[in-house]
C-alpha cells in the first residue's frame, strides 16, 4: 500500500488479492504465459488466478539478504488458461504472507516486507521481424551485483532490441549505485527510470510510478548491442537498496536456428547387431533456417558408432525425418543406450551457431540386443503305415518339450515353414494328426518378447505286421464276408496271397490290385462261378518286403 522506505511497519497484511488487465491487439497471438509470484518468508506455493487453483511447478526458496531473512518465488506455466481467457481482468488471490510478517518482526522493522505477482506473456505478431526471446528466471538478491552473459546470439538487426525484468523490494527513495547495464553501458528510461535509480517501484507497461516494492520495467537497448554480436553482458547493481531479481527477458533480432533431434523409434533385427533409427531433426523455437549438411553423430554407451547429416534446409518450425542404420561393434555390451546428437561432427563439436546448445541430443534409454529363442531338439516319430505311407500321430507334448527357456512361449505346429513364419494355419489336432503321406516334416514356432524361431521334426511310417482274420462267412451280412487281412493292402503293395484247399491244391491267388477272397476260386478246375465248399483252407502270404523275408502261413475257415 506504500513504499517500505517511507512507511514504517507492515501495512495491508490482510490484502489477499490484486488485479491487472491484459489488453493485446487482435493480431497478437499468445504463445506462452508464465505466472511468477514472490514474497517474504519461506513460501506460499498455492494461489488462485481468476478463482482457478494454481500450484507452483518450480520454486526458488530461502533466498537471504544481509539480515538473514528468507524470501521466496514460484513459477507456473499458465499458457492454456490465458489462451482460453484472452484479454480482460486477471485477479490473483490467496497469496498470503501475513503470518510470516506477524511472527517475524524483522521484515517490518527492516522495511523489507512484500508480496506480489506478474505474468510474462510471449506473443506472435506477424507484422514484427523474427525475434529471439530469452527468459531467465531465479531469485537473487542485490547488492552488490549480478552479472549475466547472454550467449548463442547472432544479431542481424538491433532495431527495437529490448530488455525487461521483474524485481522485488526496490524503493524510489534509495538510489545508491543502482544501475542496469548492458555491455558496460548504463541504461535509463527517464523520467520513469533514471540512470541511477533502476529499481524504484515502476511499471513501464502502465507508466505507473507507484508499483510499490516491485519493478516491471522494459528498456530499449538498440544502441547498446551491435549487429554481428554473438553474446551480450548484463549487469545489475545496487549499493544499498535491497533488490531481488526474479526474471530477466531479452528481445533481440537474432537470426539463429535451433537444431534438436527426436528419436521416434528403433528397429532391431533378431540375432543381429544392426539397428535402424527413425528420428526427426527439428528446427523449432528458432529465428532462422537450419542448413543442409548439419552433422549427426550416433553414440552407443558413449562410443561413436555412426554418423549422418541433414539432407535439406530445414525451415523455421520445420523438421526432417531421418532413417539411420548402424552396426554396433562387438565391444558394445549387450545392454546399451543409443544417443543421437545433432550438430556434432563426432567429437562433441558442432559447426553452426544455435539459439540453444543444450537441446541437441536424445537418448533411447537402455536397450538389449534381440536374440531368437532356442528350441529343443525333437526326435522324429514313427508309426504304422495305414496305407500308401499314411499314418496317425500324436505330437501334442512337443509343444512344451520344445521350450528351453521359461520366458519363451510355443505358438503352434505347422505343415510348412512359410506357414510357421507367418503364424497361419496352425495344425488344429496335434494329438490326432493324420499325415497323408510320409516322410512328413512338421514345423514349430517358438517366440519370445521380440523374436521367433522355426524348428521342425519328422514323421515316418513303417510297415507293421498284418493282422489276419481267418473266419469267412460269405452270407452278405456285412461281417466277415471276405477273407480280410488288416494292414496289408496299400501297405505291402507287392504282396502275393495264395489259398489252398485241404489237399494242397491252389484255388485262389491275389495281390494289391485284386479284391479280397470271397470263397470263389480263380485257380484250378472251375465248372461255374460257385463258392468252394465249407471247410478249412490254407493260405500263404508273401509280403515281398525286405523286413519280412519269410512268408506268413496259416489256416482259415470258410462258411457259406
Amino acid at each position: 500500500m506504500g513504499e517500505n522506505n517511507i512507511t514504517v511497519g507492515c501495512e495491508g497484511l490482510l490484502i489477499n488479492s490484486s488485479s491487472a488487465n491484459l489488453n493485446l491487439n487482435p493480431n497478437q497471438i499468445i504463445q506462452n504465459a508464465y505466472l511468477y509470484w514472490a514474497g517474504s518468508g519461506t513460501g506460499d506455493f498455492d494461489v488462485d488466478l481468476n478463482s482457478i487453483p494454481i500450484s507452483a511447478q518450480r520454486t526458488f526458496t530461502n533466498i537471504s539478504i544481509s539480515s538473514g531473512l528468507p524470501y521466496f518465488s514460484a513459477f507456473a506455466d499458465i499458457t492454456s488458461q490465458v489462451v482460453s481467457t484472452g484479454n480482460g481482468n486477471y485477479t490473483l488471490s490467496n497469496l498470503d504472507v501475513s503470518q510470516t510478517l506477524l511472527n517475524t518482526s524483522g521484515y517490518c522493522t527492516n522495511r523489507t516486507n512484500f508480496a506480489g505477482w506478474a505474468i510474462i506473456i510471449v506473443y506472435k505478431d506477424t507484422s514484427l521481424p523474427l525475434n529471439q526471446i530469452n527468459i531467465y528466471d531465479g531469485l537473487q538478491s542485490i547488492p552488490n551485483s549480478i552479472n549475466i552473459t547472454l550467449n548463442s546470439l547472432n544479431v542481424v538487426d538491433n532495431n527495437n532490441a529490448q530488455i525487461g525484468f521483474i524485481a522485488w523490494e526496490g524503493d524510489s527513495n534509495l538510489a545508491i549505485n543502482e544501475t542496469l547495464m548492458i555491455n558496460g553501458n548504463t541504461l535509463s528510461n527517464p523520467p520513469l527510470n533514471p540512470a541511477n535509480n533502476a529499481f524504484n517501484g515502476t511499471n513501464s507497461i502502465t507508466g505507473s510510478s507507484s508499483l510499490y516494492n516491485m519493478d516491471l520495467d522494459i528498456y530499449n537497448i538498440q544502441n547498446n548491442i551491435n549487429i554481428g554480436d554473438t553474446s551480450a553482458q548484463i549487469q545489475l547493481t545496487s549499493g544499498r537498496d535491497v533488490v531481488l531479481i526474479n526474471v530477466i527477458v531479452t528481445k533481440l533480432n537474432s537470426q539463429l536456428p535451433d537444431a534438436s533431434v527426436i528419436l521416434n523409434s528403433n528397429i532391431q533385427n533378431c540375432d543381429s547387431r544392426s539397428i535402424t533409427l527413425n528420428c526427426s531433426v527439428t528446427n523449432f523455437n528458432c529465428t532462422s533456417t537450419l542448413q543442409a549438411g548439419t552433422p549427426i553423430a550416433i553414440y552407443a554407451n558413449g562410443q561413436l558408432v555412426g554418423q549422418s547429416q541433414t539432407t535439406s534446409v530445414i525451415p523455421i518450425n520445420g523438421s526432417e525425418n531421418k532413417q539411420i542404420t548402424i552396426n554396433l561393434p562387438s565391444e558394445i555390451a549387450d545392454n546399451f543406450t543409443i544417443t543421437i546428437v545433432v550438430d556434432d561432427t563426432g567429437n562433441g563439436q558442432g559447426i553452426i551457431s544455435e539459439i540453444s546448445e543444450n537441446n541437441n541430443q536424445t537418448s533411447s534409454g537402455l536397450l538389449t540386443f534381440f536374440t531368437s529363442p532356442i528350441a529343443s531338439t525333437l526326435e522324429s516319430q514313427t508309426t504304422c503305415n495305414t496305407g500308401l505311407t499314411q499314418g496317425n500321430f500324436n505330437f501334442f507334448e512337443y509343444s512344451t518339450q520344445s521350450l528351453t527357456n521359461t520366458t519363451d512361449f510355443f505358438t503352434g505346429f505347422y505343415e510348412s515353414a512359410a506357414e510357421a513364419t507367418l503364424a497361419t494355419n496352425a495344425i488344429p489336432n496335434p494329438n490326432n494328426y493324420i499325415a497323408n503321406e510320409t516322410p512328413k516334416e512338421i514345423f514349430i514356432r517358438i517366440e519370445n518378447q521380440n523374436c521367433f524361431t522355426i524348428s521342425s521334426f519328422w514323421l515316418y511310417t513303417k510297415n507293421c505286421p498284418p493282422t489276419v482274420y481267418n473266419y469267412v462267412s460269405s452270407n452278405n451280412d456285412q461281417a466277415n464276408d471276405t477273407f480280410f487281412i488288416d494292414g496289408l493292402r496299400d501297405v505291402f503293395v507287392n504282396f502275393e496271397l495264395e489259398i489252398y484247399n485241404r489237399w494242397g491244391k491252389l484255388i485262389w491267388t491275389g495281390n494289391n490290385s485284386t479284391p479280397n477272397w470271397d470263397g470263389i476260386p480263380n485257380k484250378g478246375t472251375r465248372v461255374d462261378n460257385s463258392a468252394v465248399p465249407e471247410g478249412t483252407y490254407y493260405y500263404i502270404l508273401n509280403l515281398n518286403d525286405n523286413d519280412y523275408p519269410e512268408p506268413i502261413t496259416g489256416w482259415l475257415y470258410f462258411r457259406k
